[in-house]
């Protein structure tokens, strides 16, 4: 039965972003921030919503890419300096072979590599900042569909119906919007779970992330603040179920073995989660009024922890395409804005996706020939400056950035812009 509410819809702005967790969140505030008037649809209410994200015991991988993105919208300056923990130096190694990579920010400028935050203080910046912008709304609603046509119609519910140029999906891998449209996805699970915990530990982590391949799957350990670190371990999918049946004592000393002894002794500073991993990808990233970004585009592996990353660099290019059609006079759902932000984006995200199931693939498993064949690979970076270089610039997510810019400026000269 269609709702009883006027169907041309409450006009909610210029965009409609469904979905209100981070991602949701940091898109509107990057739009709120460059004058946009936005709505966000949320499921729950804000106060159950930051319980949730307090009891979160994962931690977010921000690159310097990221940062400038949420320097725009206004969110960094949010998130005290002492709750952002800078990664200085990446070491990669493999298994128990003495080959290792080693990455040192200072070789190629005074910037960190990125930096690790809590969850719940990520989101508590992102509320804050939401709550600053005037021309942000929040709507606490369940989308009962979404249609498209001369604009977006969101229908909930309870009845209500909102309207508005665009509509921007950014709820998750299991959109709902990416459906309505139709939008068709591929994909295959890892058989692998991601353990994610946090320890204290004895000796100082010096700001260096870890990420160590084993047979299971990787281990990083990512550096946090008041000596602590962040764990995400990844293992066979029985074997992870394994671990999370351990008590604490047994689960810190199978840690403790994965680890080694370069933290000192270690202990449990918060709950353990297991996320079980696969790979999810649009086949599209936008259709008639909608956008998607973020999980609800594109799921990766965690092993380059560039998940969250990727969905950043999604906002901050329909950002720049919204920003760009507006001093063209087009309104923000105008089929060139769309075109032009898919064509940017899932080049830019497919490098990443077959990068990120590629090492996994390379790096998780113990065939000898294929053991050889990395562990030449790890040295020979190692010992060539420029070719480290490239892969730093790509950690920091700058290199990426470069090519997008490159790209903006090419088809902005093509468009006479």
């Amino acid at each position: 039965m269609r709702p009883r509410t006027a169907p041309r819809g409450k006009k909610a702005g210029d965009a409609i972003i469904i979905g209100g967790g981070p991602s949701g969140l940091a898109m509107a505030a990057l739009l709120g921030s460059q004058g946009l008037a936005v709505t966000v649809l949320e499921r729950a209410m804000p106060r159950a919503a930051a319980r949730r994200a307090r009891a979160d015991a994962r931690t977010t991988a921000l690159s310097l890419a990221s940062a400038h993105i949420l320097r725009q919208a206004g969110v960094w300056v949010l998130i005290a300096p002492k709750e952002l923990c800078p990664i200085l130096d990446i070491r990669v190694a493999d298994g128990n072979s003495p080959a290792c990579l080693d990455f040192h920010h200072a070789e190629i400028g005074k910037e960190p590599f990125g930096w690790i935050v809590e969850n719940g203080i990520f989101h508590a910046a992102l509320r804050a900042r939401i709550n600053q912008l005037g021309n942000v709304r929040l709507v606490i609603g369940a989308m009962a569909r979404l249609e498209t046509g001369e604009a977006a119609r969101v229908y909930l519910e309870d009845g209500r119906v909102l309207a508005a140029p665009l509509s921007i999906g950014a709820d998750g891998r299991n959109s709902m919007c990416r459906a309505a449209a139709g939008i068709e996805t591929y994909g295959w699970d890892y058989g692998q779970a991601a353990i994610v915990c946090t320890i204290a530990h004895a000796l100082p982590h010096d700001n260096v992330a870890v990420e160590h391949f084993l047979p299971g799957g990787p281990l990083a350990t990512l550096p946090m603040t008041r000596q602590r670190s962040s764990i995400v371990w990844t293992e066979r999918a029985e074997a992870a179920a394994r671990l999370m049946y351990m008590d604490e004592r047994e689960f810190t000393a199978a840690l403790q073995e994965k680890v080694q002894d370069w933290l000192g002794e270690i202990s449990l500073a918060g709950p353990r989660a297991a996320h079980p991993l696969s790979l999810l990808r649009a086949k599209r990233y936008a259709a008639r009024r909608l956008a998607l970004i973020g999980d609800a585009a594109h799921a990766i592996h965690p092993i380059a922890g560039q998940g969250f990353n990727l969905g950043i660099g999604d906002m901050g290019v329909l950002a720049g395409e919204i920003m760009r059609g507006a001093r063209l006079g087009l309104d923000a759902g105008d089929p060139s804005i769309l075109r032009a932000y898919e064509k940017r984006r899932r080049f830019a995200d497919g490098n990443m996706v077959l990068m990120t199931d590629a090492l996994d693939r390379l790096f998780s498993n113990s065939i000898p020939a294929v053991e050889a064949a990395r562990r030449f690979g790890l040295a020979a970076v190692q010992r060539i400056g420029p070719l480290r270089q490239f892969f730093m610039r790509e950690a920091m997510g700058v290199g990426r950035q470069k090519t997008e810019d490159r790209d903006q400026k090419w088809d902005n000269r093509g468009r006479g812009a």
